[in-house]
């Protein structure tokens, strides 16, 4: 019998990251420093919001693009947050922020379109690209510069089949930001050359020691951006799987129609918790979202001070849950690092190769997880460390 396997689908490579995630479910006392997950529950009041949608019977599809109450409370979050303005129609609440990048590109990408794709990145950009017909595009971007991305470097990838160049700070593997200053000089020649950018900021409220700044708050950029995020990281609702989009209007009308026919809406009780989840944080001053920054940079702190202490040069991630350590004093490949550490200390980490070329000499841990745990995986990794030098 023929295959009937599309071929786009069929040379897609399976995740790097999940096979490390399998393996661990398997080891006793393992510990995974892979998980990009709060290990925060979402709070209370969230969650029985929920539960009180159940209790009256709204159990019913919304309509596609969300409940309207929802997406007016996301259009003032944006606006107070982070100082941009999109209006509640123009708003699609997706299933999670990955739908929306798949919306996005589904909706922008025809047959040899280029997506540039800042490397390294988070695993998904470059594989939805291909099965959208792009071609995605990798941007080699450097911890000496803070892996942000430079106008240099833009400009040198730009061809004419270029249409658009994701960003995605702060960024995930590496916890790299970029600030105001370093986005402003990359707008010139974004206009220059007339490309959409698709600004993935799902965790922009994990930024420490300043504010996050989104590229759509700069003039004339938010009719050119399509704004990705969502509520998984800043509120702990990864499970719940709500996320939302906004983008300029043709853009937008483009997304409804394949969010229509693919996904229909959101699941409507997530709704409901996002909706108490932002009206909690009106309220607060975002106070849980604060409290669980605040943590997150102590464990942050004690992870680049640790790797840097047994030799492995760690960049200071200023945004996100992830250092990204090079591995290259101890000789091997972040691969080949993280599968002996995996075997020898039931420590899984992530080979930075599983976000481009330019991670092949890394590893990404997440701080996600208790500092207990992340104590006892310092200890184990420096064991590894001092054997390997042995």
């Amino acid at each position: 019998m023929r295959s009937f396997i599309n071929e786009r689908a069929r040379v897609l490579q399976p995740s790097g990251i999940r096979k490390y995630f399998d393996i661990v479910q398997t080891m006793p006392d393992a510990i995974s420093l892979g998980v990009g997950e709060p290990d925060f529950v979402t709070p209370w009041d969230v969650r029985n919001a929920a539960i009180r949608s159940l209790q009256r019977g709204y159990t019913q599809y919304t309509g596609n693009r969300g409940l309207p109450e929802l997406r007016e409370a996301i259009s003032k979050y944006l606006k107070e947050r982070f100082d941009v303005s999109y209006p509640a129609d123009r708003v699609i609440i997706t299933v999670g922020a990955s739908e929306g990048i798949d919306l996005t590109l589904r909706a922008v990408c025809e047959e040899g379109d280029e997506i540039l794709v800042p490397d390294p990145a988070y695993v998904s950009y470059a594989p939805i690209i291909s099965l959208c017909g792009g071609v995605p595009v990798s941007v080699k971007c450097r911890a000496e510069n803070g892996f942000i991305l430079t106008p240099e470097l833009l400009e040198e990838a730009i061809t004419p089949k270029t249409k658009a160049v994701i960003l995605a700070y702060p960024n995930n593997p590496t916890g790299g930001i970029m600030t105001r200053e370093e986005l402003e000089k990359i707008v010139p020649v974004i206009k220059k050359y007339d490309l959409l950018v698709i600004s993935d900021e799902i965790y922009a409220e994990l930024t420490y020691g300043g504010k996050h700044c989104s590229v759509a708050s700069l003039p004339e950029m938010a009719e050119r951006t399509v704004l990705l995020n969502g509520f998984s990281k800043a509120f702990a609702m990864t499970g719940w799987r709500v996320g939302f989009v906004c983008a300029p209007e043709e853009i937008d009308r483009a997304m409804l129609k394949i969010h229509q026919y693919s996904i229909l809406c959101a699941p409507r009780m997530g709704q409901h918790a996002a909706f108490a989840a932002l009206l909690e944080g009106f309220s607060d001053g975002f106070a849980s979202v604060e409290e669980m920054r605040d943590e997150y940079d102590r464990r942050r702190r004690f992870l680049v001070n640790s790797f840097n202490q047994m030799g492995l040069t760690c960049f200071e991630p200023r945004g996100a849950f992830y250092v990204f350590p090079s591995v290259k004093k101890t000789g091997l490949t972040g691969e080949e690092f993280a599968n002996k550490l995996l075997y020898a200390k039931k420590v899984a980490v992530v080979p930075g190769s599983a976000f481009g070329t330019c991670g092949e000499e890394h590893i990404r841990c997440s701080y996600a997880t208790s500092m207990a745990q992340l104590t006892e995986a310092v200890e184990r990794i420096g064991r590894f460390v001092d054997e390997l030098k042995g």
